[in-house]
């Protein structure tokens, strides 16, 4: 195996190559200084030590430990399986529009759930068409994955030029929001502690699902009233991780929780942080006779009461962490009850006539 050494030479510094203990080569570096040439020299044997014309798994893997400790890549540690499973032994330039439209064809007849899950449902006689087929949001999310994987290939002159990589369009949004009263009838039904301060949380904050969970006290300032969904102090923003005011009824739930903590976690459970409230959720929703709630859901029900209250969407953007109110507008515009009203009034007919 090839070892590099940097060595002094010449009144400057060298990058050798040594093989079987011999040196086969050496080539002078440009810098003259100690630490320009570590520099110098940990570039080369990074760009030496590249594969050549790499496949889709190892810049998959490359990508990780870049990103490492992301929680993109924690996602990704959750597609691999499919993506790589696919694309792993392809090279960049070989995926395709037809590859890619076949990798969705073979994703939406794939079986979803555990193995443990679909014999539940063979078992109690569920058609199998209910149980297979991924839905093209996840298909959707898999490959910009792997775009974003090339892209960063190609930023990193691993790879000359990223593919294209085609996608299914996508899906229309959820639609599903709560009224204030659906809301109450759900927080009645909360039998445990910490998913009805999850539900506070979520309604009073508008805040994403892995914001709440991840959320931890020292986020948490009481005596000025706000909530930090992101890091306190950051550097820049995070998607959708907003600092927002406390309401009353929140603080109030907060300090409660606060005085009998035993994590530092803000959703907690028997002394352990909460992974997931979806189990608490679902029977909470059942007990209330309501369906199709799900954890986004509370985020879009605090963004429409906020428009519905008549609040710009500026306002409501910043709420919700978006970096400029287009999304805002295009999505929540239509709550608003001033929504379109001076355009409407450029219509205005069957009113008494001016005389002529």
């Amino acid at each position: 195996m090839p070892e590099y050494k940097l060595q002094k030479f010449r009144g400057g510094y060298a990058i050798c190559l040594y093989e079987g203990g011999k040196r086969v080569s050496r080539r002078g570096l440009e810098s003259s200084d100690a630490a320009g040439a570590a520099a110098e020299f940990s570039r080369i044997v990074a760009d030496a030590s590249r594969p050549i014309d790499p496949d889709i798994r190892t810049i998959w893997d490359a990508y990780c430990a870049d990103r490492e400790g992301r929680r993109i890549v924690r996602n990704m540690g959750w597609s691999a399986k499919a993506v790589l499973g696919f694309f792993g032994d392809h090279k960049p330039e070989e995926i395709t529009t037809k590859l890619c439209r076949a990798y969705a064809a073979q994703r939406r007849a794939a079986p979803r759930g555990s193995a443990a899950q679909q014999a539940r449902w063979r078992a109690a006689g569920r058609p199998s068409a209910q149980w297979t087929g991924v839905q093209d949001g996840t298909i959707r999310t898999e490959l910009n994955q792997l775009r974003a994987a090339l892209l960063w290939a190609e930023k990193a002159k691993i790879i000359v030029k990223a593919p294209a990589i085609e996608m299914p369009s996508a899906p229309a949004p959820r639609e599903r929001h709560l009224t204030r009263d659906e809301f109450e009838r759900l927080l009645d039904a909360a039998e445990t502690p910490h998913l009805r301060l999850y539900l506070l949380l979520a309604i009073s904050t508008a805040g994403r699902n892995a914001a709440l969970l991840e959320l931890t006290w020292d986020r948490i300032d009481f005596e000025r009233g706000l909530v930090f969904l992101g890091e306190r102090n950051m550097l820049r923003p995070q998607k959708g991780r907003a600092t927002v005011p406390m309401t009353n009824g929140l603080r109030a739930a907060l300090a409660n929780a606060h005085a009998h903590r035993r994590t530092d976690r803000v959703i907690e459970w028997a002394g352990e942080p909460v992974a997931s409230v979806r189990t608490a959720l679902t029977k909470a929703t059942k007990r209330a006779a309501l369906s199709g709630v799900t954890p986004h859901v509370f985020r879009h029900s605090a963004a429409v009461w906020m428009a519905e209250a008549g609040h710009r969407m500026g306002e409501i953007a910043a709420f919700l962490g978006h970096s400029d109110d287009q999304i805002t507008q295009r999505v929540y515009a239509r709550f608003s009850p001033s929504h379109l009203r001076n355009a409407a009034s450029a219509l205005e007919v069957g009113g008494p006539r001016r005389a002529r």
